[in-house]
């Protein structure tokens, strides 16, 4: 995490140290980011970098700390046009809020994402506790959805909850791939092919565990 000298700074000098490490972790990802090109982008000396921070991942790890922020900060404003939502039309609501609050920073996601996703760190000790947050979202998402009779009972809820987290990962990572291909990032995001596209990865998901017109009629 930053020191405290970081901190110290102005907004507006911590905002060009950051915006810099966020165009290169962008462009080059975690493994293969330079500390110099920070440095030089950000117009600090070298030493002052490591007055600030331990290294390029500690940069990382605060980047990640200041979008969990602002992320935090989007959804608490936001809320489902439908309290009524199955499940599945929630989840697919929710990936998609995240995806608004993504456009609405770009380059920060990209990064986050290349690094996350791209170069396996998700997975790894150092997230263990963020993604522990989000498996026990989903866990109870998924054992309410199997009480209201939307989940197939007979689905292993631990699966169930993998199977989630990493449709919502190959979405990312679909968007993230095609997205950088693009002249206009928000334009391709926003067009109805891309839209379908999406709808199309969720209704795979879904019609794996969700319970058939059959056995919901037959449970009753």
């Amino acid at each position: 995490m930053p020191k405290q000298t970081f901190l110290n700074l102005p907004t507006e000098k911590r905002e060009t140290i950051m915006n810099a490490a966020i165009e290169e972790f962008a462009e080059y990802g975690l493994e293969n980011a330079s500390t110099n090109r920070i440095v030089k982008n950000s117009g600090i000396a070298k030493g002052s970098f490591y007055q600030y921070f331990e290294d390029k991942q500690d940069v990382f790890m605060h980047m990640l700390d200041m979008i969990e922020q602002q992320e935090l900060e989007f959804f608490k404003n936001e809320h489902p046009p439908d309290h009524n939502m199955d499940v599945f039309h929630y989840y697919r609501w929710m990936v998609k809020k995240g995806m608004e609050f993504g456009l609405a920073h770009p380059r920060a996601i990209q990064a986050a994402w290349r690094v996350l996703l791209g170069e396996g760190l998700y997975y790894g000790k150092n997230l263990a506790g963020y993604r522990e947050k989000t498996t026990k979202a989903l866990t109870l998402m998924i054992k309410q959805a199997m009480e209201r009779g939307e989940v197939d009972p007979s689905v292993d809820v631990d699966l169930a909850v993998m199977v989630m987290e990493t449709w919502s990962n190959a979405i990312t990572t679909y968007v993230l791939n095609e997205g950088i291909k693009q002249k206009d990032v928000l334009e391709w995001m926003r067009s109805p092919k891309t839209q379908e596209t999406i709808d199309k990865l969720f209704y795979v998901m879904e019609y794996g565990l969700r319970k058939t017109e059959s056995e919901f009629t037959a449970s009753i």
